[in-house]
């Protein structure tokens, strides 16, 4: 009689860790998808601050990297980032100009969206990596998340502090 007690008491664990664990794939890939989407509304807040700054002070080229970066299908999104903080960074970046100081906060505000997304989707690879989730394929329903892979989108104006 008591094995059955064991047996049954076993089972009812493994099945709530197994439950558990697919709850903890499904929340991490949540998480990965609503960074990414916020990561997404920030790169776009970015490119449109720099149109707005390259139509008043910069000219064409910014204006072209910023329209890009709007207007880019998602599987080349990370060239035209990339190009685009190469355009800020080469601009003599004036803190006490309001359209300077817009872009310069858009760019942190990118950097530590990144970092989370980079986090979660980190997150999310390593629990559905597991040899148990993979065995009894959790999440297969969704892709893997992905890495957005692109320069570090911070700007610092010449007379700004920065610590390392």
């Amino acid at each position: 009689m008591w094995w059955l007690v064991g047996v049954t008491l076993v089972g009812a664990l493994l099945a709530t860790y197994l439950v558990w664990t697919a709850g903890r794939v499904e929340r991490l890939q949540d998480r990965a998808e609503l960074a990414a989407r916020a990561l997404d509304a920030h790169l776009l807040r970015r490119a449109a601050t720099a149109a707005v700054l390259a139509e008043r002070r910069y000219g064409v080229e910014l204006y072209a990297a910023a329209r890009v970066a709007l207007d880019v299908r998602p599987d080349e999104r990370e060239a035209a980032e990339n190009d685009l903080t190469r355009q800020l960074r080469a601009l003599p970046l004036d803190s006490d100009d309001p359209d300077t100081e817009a872009v310069i906060a858009a760019s942190r505000r990118l950097a530590l969206a990144r970092q989370v997304h980079t986090d979660l989707v980190r997150d999310a690879r390593a629990a559905r990596g597991r040899p148990l989730v993979r065995l009894l394929r959790m999440g297969r329903r969704r892709p893997w998340p992905r890495y957005f892979d692109i320069d570090e989108p911070t700007l610092v104006a010449p007379g700004d502090i920065v610590e390392d």
